[in-house]
């Protein structure tokens, strides 16, 4: 039997089951299963709506699924594209980089690209991943390990990196590592190593 439908039966049966013992003190045969009658019927009926619902909302989470979303891969392939450059204490987080990043509009795996050059998680994740969240280099408050920000999660510390490429490159046209190179680092040559692992990512 399908879970759905079990728990449409067990619901039903929990529900006839509480009508009775809910029922008013009545001496009439009539008022008794009329009572009974309409009240399984209607609370048959809002369980029959809820789990439809349910139904609806997961054949459209499998249809966004199946929807392709980057390059001809689906949400499904890109994750794991992603993933297979993601290791250490970021391993297995394609899908949030990947869902949260499409949602913004920020590239993801441009997105990724730069995590791995600022943390090192292709390999081995650095201090300011491990212990303080942070994905992207980015300072603030409440301070970590000098002026770099701390997040109480890790998933918070990659949204929050994504809402600042969105924020503060894209926002004014700055897209492309070549575009960001000036004022995300001093380095003449951080967008040819952030190019470096877009590559990377797209050939394994």
């Amino acid at each position: 039997m399908k879970p759905v439908l079990k728990r449409l039966i067990i619901t039903a049966i929990i529900i006839a089951i509480v009508s009775i013992i809910t029922l008013p003190t009545n001496d009439s045969h009539d008022d008794y299963e009329s009572y009974i009658t309409q009240n399984i019927a209607t609370n048959f009926a809002n369980t029959y709506t809820d789990v439809d619902e349910f139904n609806v909302e997961k054949e459209k989470e499998e249809q966004r699924k199946k929807a392709i979303v980057y390059e001809g891969m689906t949400l499904s392939e890109l994750s794991a594209q992603l993933n297979k450059s993601l290791n250490s204490t970021i391993s297995n987080k394609g899908e949030l980089i990947a869902s949260y990043s499409l949602e913004v509009g920020v590239d993801p795996v441009l997105a990724t690209a730069i995590i791995l050059h600022e943390t090192g998680c292709e390999w081995e994740c650095s201090y300011l991943v491990k212990k303080c969240n942070n994905v992207g280099g980015v300072k603030g408050s409440p301070g970590c390990n000098g002026s770099y920000k701390r997040y109480s999660t890790l998933d918070e510390g990659i949204k929050q990196f994504i809402d600042n490429l969105y924020n503060n490159y894209y926002a004014y046209g700055l897209d492309s590592p070549e575009k960001m190179n000036k004022k995300y680092a001093q380095s003449t040559t951080w967008s040819s190593k952030v190019n470096s692992y877009i590559s990377s990512i797209k050939e394994k």
